[in-house]
């Protein structure tokens, strides 16, 4: 009797016998579920790998299909980059933040936005009342940038900038600083999340139709691989889609659709896979359920390694790699019961390092609530570095390998994607389907069930609808004083003042030019920031050419 048949007679009898148990140790649910509502087994064994290829599945660390990770030695060589995404007020507070963070042992800066400025609107304008230095930092021009970044050497540190639709405004204002403090293009590290399809999917700050945003994206592309080659050009962006309510497997799903439409894209416009591709990043999400995560980061790097050689005729291997960054869950986040987010993160953290994350954002406690005092941002990074240095899970490259709970879901997980990348190619690829609300319904349809399960009290979330307690009303919150927007739309006014307005006037002329024909648009978005044009003056210029997006309904 071979070995795989003895396995097979000893898990048979291993069940009966649990059958027979269970009437007097009965399993304390009907049935056992993933994060995503997937089933789990009772029992996972070399069995629930049959008719899989481990050698093709899996490979060697830094080989292909990069199952096990990117790098060869992993953790072992280099450490991931540990940010904190922080921006809030105005350009003076959040580079006060960000010299507090570089203290406190923060490898890489993530920027933080205000709305108006992700929506490509100035403070004075009459939609950015009420909002200006809210949820991010306020940045008009050059100006404000170059505040931000005071005493901040652009060539020691790596920025990572959550932007998208007026991307192109804020790269070029972060080249015209670094110029200005002496630091070449060719020197800078860092990523724009630059990820418009998400948007209108699942976060709503979009500007321009997705014709002209693809646009703008590809040229980008463009002008980055020959000005500047270490910049990550898009972040394409799971986060927000988990955020909005998807799966782990429609994580993956719609992000590598995206991702797939933004390389179509790029070749559609001339350019060459390998000139491009490497520069290509990612940004998924962590949430609370460890091993279900560590399978999802997996699965994505076997299927976009496939995608890339098989579909798109990639050459370099450095094409065929899904390089990420990972953000903790913030929707796994509650009000009640701060503290306990401490201990949800720090699952998550987990989850992420040993999924093989190349950058990690870890939230913070009080985020439920308000925007992170220090103390809080304190402890979201000790988080990360007690995990890099005290847990082990660092010290060699894909620690769960070989699971076969773990192998299990990493399959399951890559079969439920390429399942949705075929109907999504069937509708005509992402653009097609988000137009058509297809990956908006899907995400819907599973945040409404995840929220049911949890009304119902069939999902515990501990100190939300269980275990819950009599809390006082939290303290020491951090807000935003209204006084920063009327200081910021001050500010703008004198800048405005003072600057050259004929150049500006000529800047955005040319820009204007520029876009109603097909030249590359970063060149005189560039030329327009250093003459001091406001983004909203930018973008007004962009709007005028390219109209503005407005959704349909799904419902």
């Amino acid at each position: 009797m071979s070995d795989i048949e003895s396995l097979r007679k000893a898990v048979e009898a291993w069940k009966a016998g649990v059958a027979k148990s269970a009437a007097k140790f009965p399993e304390r649910r009907a049935s056992f579920v993933t994060g995503s509502g997937a089933p789990i087994e009772s029992l996972y064994t070399p069995l629930s790998l049959e008719g899989r290829d481990l050698a093709a599945d899996l490979g060697l660390p830094g080989e292909y299909p990069y199952t096990r990770g990117v790098q060869s030695t992993m953790y072992r060589g280099r450490l991931w980059t540990m940010r904190q995404y922080a921006g809030f007020s105005n350009a003076e507070e959040s580079n006060k933040r960000y010299k507090f963070l570089l203290e406190q042992g923060t490898t890489g800066l993530s920027i933080a936005f205000d709305l108006p400025t992700q929506i490509g609107y100035d403070s004075d304008h009459a939609l950015s009342q009420g909002e200006v230095g809210k949820v991010g930092v306020a940045i008009d021009s050059l100006a404000d940038m170059e505040v931000l970044f005071d005493g901040i050497p652009l060539d020691k540190v790596s920025t990572s900038m959550t932007i998208n639709a007026p991307a192109a405004v804020l790269l070029a204002m972060y080249i015209a600083v670094a110029e200005k403090q002496g630091v070449g293009a060719d020197k800078l590290n860092g990523t724009i999340q630059n990820d418009i399809l998400k948007e209108y999917v699942a976060r709503g700050t979009y500007i321009f139709p997705p014709g002209p945003s693809m646009r703008l994206i590809t040229d980008i592309f463009a002008y980055c691989s020959k000005s500047v080659p270490n910049w990550n050009t898009i972040s394409i962006s799971g986060y927000h889609i988990r955020e909005a309510g998807s799966t782990a497997s429609q994580e993956v799903a719609f992000t590598l659709a995206d991702g797939i439409a933004y390389v179509e894209a790029a070749v559609k416009a001339g350019l060459g896979v390998d000139d491009f591709a490497p520069r290509l990043s990612f940004f998924f999400n962590a949430h609370n359920d460890l091993f279900e995560e560590v399978a999802k980061y997996r699965a994505a790097r076997r299927i976009w390694a496939r995608l890339m050689r098989e579909r798109f005729g990639a050459k370099s291997p450095k094409s065929w790699m899904l390089r990420f960054h990972t953000q903790t869950g913030g929707s796994t986040l509650t009000a009640q019961q701060p503290d306990n987010n401490v201990v949800r993160v720090a699952i998550q953290t987990l989850a992420a390092v040993l999924g093989g994350t190349q950058s990690l954002h870890t939230n913070s406690r009080d985020e439920a609530l308000a925007l992170p005092t220090e103390e809080s941002v304190r402890i979201a990074l000790r988080t990360q570095q007690i995990v890099a240095y005290e847990s082990g899970a660092a010290e060699t490259p894909d620690p769960l390998a070989g699971s076969y709970y773990v192998e299990s879901l990493t399959n399951r997980v890559e079969e439920e994607a390429l399942a949705y990348l075929r109907r999504i190619d069937e509708l005509g690829g992402a653009v097609k389907a988000i137009e058509q609300g297809y990956v908006q319904q899907e995400i819907q349809d599973a945040a409404y069930r995840y929220q049911m399960e949890v009304e119902k009290g069939e999902r515990v979330v501990v100190g939300l609808n269980k275990f819950q307690i009599q809390e006082p009303k939290p303290k020491g919150l951090l807000r935003v004083d209204p006084s920063v927007g009327e200081a910021q739309v001050k500010r703008l006014h004198a800048l405005k003042a003072k600057r050259d307005n004929a150049a500006v006037k000529a800047a955005l002329a040319d820009l204007e030019t520029a876009a109603k024909g097909d030249a590359n648009l970063m060149p005189p978005i560039l030329a327009a920031v250093k003459a001091y044009a406001t983004e909203g003056e930018i973008c007004d210029v962009l709007r005028g050419v390219f109209g503005e997006y407005r959704p349909g309904s799904t419902f």
